[in-house]
């Protein structure tokens, strides 16, 4: 990906507002807040790391530099960023918001955030630009009112990460969102500690009027970014009917969790003749141990039960895992190993998902349960999380090893299936056992993100680059 795209420069403005990471996609989050603002009448300027270089011309006339902070990855590089920012606009009004921000507001203060909001951060920053910018406040609101996200100012689709079909094809993504937090309380999900079991949901005509014009700007595909599409199944249905009745050539992917896509069964052939290509799906583990721990709500067997379903109706299924906890043995991931193996997933499952090993930030609630703080070396600031050894030296060692191999595997354009391949050596190498020779047939390609990076993965040095 090209990280210093020359843009034409907008005049300056006194409200930035910046994304340091958006998984690859043009950052929905500094869209929706802009059009707000704007039309507010104030002058705001988009600025997306990971397209788009910082320098001092971009920050001439700012009061108010707002941060979107929505995964750990974004708000590590945030981190690093922070001085430079600074230094472009010493006299501005600092602010953070989204789902990481409030959980690091006492760390985010000490660097000169004056601010920190949360994910439904719209009033808040309205009320902090009439604050700062002078002007009419506005009124107050209980609740973010929604508006068209105003992407003018953003990188054009084409420079952001591609959907990748099996022949070859690529194809220009848009990404909307349909609905804000989660009906559920997974215990290390991030939206957990701001929305504690709660979801809303985008008015339709919002999310149609989104979709229409990422249509127009050249997106072929539409990549819903909730954090579970299935949430209000209703509402998710009404809009793909919709989005297909005008579209009917445009294909899509979601997020749906593992006992949605069980208990909504009867949706999916729906979706698959409606342009579904794809559901990630977070499975994060194959022990029911761990995932009681986890608290996810489904087990073993209902993941391979949900395999069934989505091959039977045509839709790939795209599972994420993180392998590496606290809990996790040798043998259990080597169990993962062979389960893909044995489902002929390992072309659906992106080599960085074998290698996550569990964060824990603050305020996670993974925290309540009993005695698992005992088990922790205490919070590291620059981590952005509580630290943690395994149990089994084995363990550490293997995951370092395999995100390593993975790095220098990927940078070097190795093929999926032989980067699997080191990955399966070494974990056989580490329990002290002579690796399997493994079959041919490791599965079919589904169709993926050109950049299949994790949300909660430490950044890259390529991903640094733009500051």
């Amino acid at each position: 990906m090209n990280l210093n795209v020359a843009l034409a420069k907008p005049v300056a403005s006194p409200i930035v507002l910046i994304s340091p990471y958006e998984l690859g996609r043009q950052p929905f989050a500094l869209a929706e807040p802009a059009a707000q603002l704007r039309a507010a009448g104030h002058g705001v300027r988009c600025i997306d790391l990971s397209q788009q270089s910082l320098d001092a011309e971009q920050f001439a006339n700012a009061r108010v530099v707002a941060i979107y902070l929505g995964m750990h990855t974004a708000t590590r590089i945030a981190l690093e960023a922070l001085d430079k920012l600074h230094g472009f606009a010493p006299d501005a009004t600092f602010a953070a918001y989204g789902l990481y921000a409030p959980v690091n507001a006492a760390m985010l203060r000490e660097r000169g955030i004056a601010h920190v909001f949360g994910a439904e951060c719209e009033n808040d920053l309205l009320q902090l630009a009439a604050q700062v910018l002078g002007g009419t406040p506005p009124r107050s609101r209980t609740r973010v009112e929604f508006m068209v996200p105003d992407r003018s100012d953003l990188p054009a689709l084409s420079r952001y990460a591609q959907l990748q079909l099996p022949d070859g094809e690529s194809r220009t993504v848009g990404f909307v969102e349909a609905s804000r937090g989660c009906k559920h309380k997974c215990r290390h999900c991030p939206v957990v500690p701001v929305y504690h079991g709660r979801f809303r949901a985008v008015p339709a005509e919002i999310v149609l009027a989104d979709i229409r014009q990422q249509v127009a700007a050249g997106a072929r595909h539409i990549s819903f970014g909730d954090p579970d599409f299935l949430n209000g199944p209703t509402h998710a249905a009404r809009i793909i009917e919709r989005m297909h009745a005008q579209y009917p050539q445009l294909t899509w992917d979601a997020v749906v969790k593992v006992q949605h896509l069980i208990d909504h069964a009867d949706l999916l052939p729906h979706f698959a003749l409606r342009g579904c290509l794809f559901l990630t799906s977070a499975v994060e583990s194959l022990d029911d141990a761990v995932l009681r721990r986890l608290e996810k709500n489904h087990t073993r067997e209902d993941f391979e039960h949900a395999v069934g379903l989505m091959r039977n109706a045509g839709i790939g299924l795209a599972p994420t895992f993180i392998p590496f906890t606290p809990w996790t043995s040798i043998d259990d991931y080597l169990d993962l190993l062979d389960t893909l193996v044995r489902l002929e997933l390992v072309h659906a499952v992106p080599p960085v998902q074998l290698s996550i090993r569990l964060l824990i930030p603050a305020g996670s609630y993974l925290l309540e349960l009993p005695g698992f703080r005992d088990q922790l070396d205490g919070f590291d600031a620059n981590a952005l999380g509580y630290q943690w050894r395994h149990a089994d030296p084995r363990i550490d060692a293997l995951q370092r090893e395999i995100q390593d191999w993975i790095a220098r595997a990927e940078q070097g354009n190795v093929e999926r299936t032989k980067i699997f391949a080191g990955i399966w050596r070494r974990a056989h190498d580490a329990a002290g056992r002579a690796a399997p020779a493994l079959p041919e047939q490791l599965g079919k390609a589904i169709p993926a993100m050109s950049e299949p990076w994790y949300c909660c993965a430490e950044p890259t040095e390529q991903q640094l680059a733009s500051i």
